[in-house]
């Protein structure tokens, strides 16, 4: 890698790192449901009328926007409402990384090497140790929230990888176009729990001065977070292996707990520092340990033409990106 390409990593982690901060802005002022359809509707309009449609299965599509988009945000967001740390919030949900190594070899037939099973069960120590912080000082919940948006994201880049299987499809319209899948069934979860009205009164409300910083928050999630972070991210997969540049976003954490300290005063416990740095450590071996050796994967359980090696980026799409 470059050095102009290491920074351009460095600055997409940073992106995503502050983004956590621009998250927990935005949760103070909007109901998290309503939040998470916001951010994508945003986006979602402007695609539908000017970024070409990719032509991939509809199932896999849909696989990707649910898991990416619904799950992983529905449960982060409502997490992060229910008290998870901000910067905690980042690093646990790099969870997805040993997710998606499991669900690749369930669901895809991929086969681990021994390292990486070492990685997962590091990994999974990890989350342990935080666990049992969290519940000594604070509820057990929000961690198991996270982590079920953890394995929505990773079902996310299953779906993502299926859905690119047969190749000749724009990573990055992939995902822009993803963000179609998300707004209406998190606007309707929304008024089914939060109330017909809740979101749009804080919408309204966000127009007022004590509001105006939910909206910066959105805006940088928007056009930041999302469009600058992911493009930059999209570019460097694409030229790159996944082993290459997916590792680089385990330093997101690093960010985004600094950020969280220096802006909302949180101070995480040495035992949650550790159980982060365990889980940091057996992410970063699950995913790096690529079958070069190996030939290449074997046929996915469904129906696609022709598998990828499991070095490869889920359909070229990064195993770890932006909240």
């Amino acid at each position: 890698m470059t050095n102009r390409d290491r920074l351009l990593g460095l600055a997409v982690v940073v992106l995503w790192g502050l983004n956590f901060i621009a998250i927990r802005v935005g949760l103070d002022h909007f109901p998290p449901f309503f939040f998470a359809a916001l951010r994508f509707v945003v986006i979602a309009v402007p695609v539908v009328m000017f970024v070409p449609r990719p032509e991939v299965p509809l199932r896999w599509f849909l696989l990707y926007g649910i898991g990416f988009g619904i799950l992983q945000f529905a449960f982060l967001f409502t997490a992060m409402r229910a008290g998870m740390p901000t910067g905690l919030s980042s690093l646990v949900l790099q969870s997805s990384a040993p997710f998606t190594v499991v669900l690749g070899a369930l669901l895809l037939r991929e086969r681990l090497r021994g390292t990486q099973l070492f990685g997962i069960a590091v990994a999974v120590a990890g989350i342990v140790v935080i666990g049992v912080d969290r519940a000594q000082h604070a509820a057990l919940l929000p961690v198991v929230l996270t982590l079920a948006g953890g394995l929505g994201w990773a079902f996310g880049n299953i779906g993502s990888r299926l859905a690119t299987a047969s190749g000749g499809v724009n990573p990055l319209h992939l995902t822009l176009w993803m963000t179609v899948v998300p707004p209406i069934p998190l606007f309707a979860l929304s008024a089914l729990t939060e109330g017909p009205t809740t979101g749009l009164r804080a919408l309204t409300d966000a127009t007022s001065p004590s509001g105006w910083h939910a909206l910066l928050g959105l805006a940088y999630i928007v056009a930041l977070g999302t469009i600058a972070g992911s493009g930059l991210w999209t570019y460097l997969m694409s030229r790159y292996p996944a082993s290459t540049v997916a590792p680089i976003s385990l330093l997101v954490p690093v960010v985004g707990i600094l950020a969280a300290w220096a802006a909302f005063g949180e101070d995480p416990t040495p035992l949650s520092l550790l159980g982060g740095a365990i889980v940091i450590a057996g992410a970063f071996a699950a995913t790096k340990a690529g079958r070069r050796d190996e030939p290449a994967a074997a046929e996915s359980v469904a129906t696609v033409p022709e598998a990828e090696s499991s070095d490869r980026p889920l359909g070229r799409q990064p195993q770890f990106v932006e909240a």
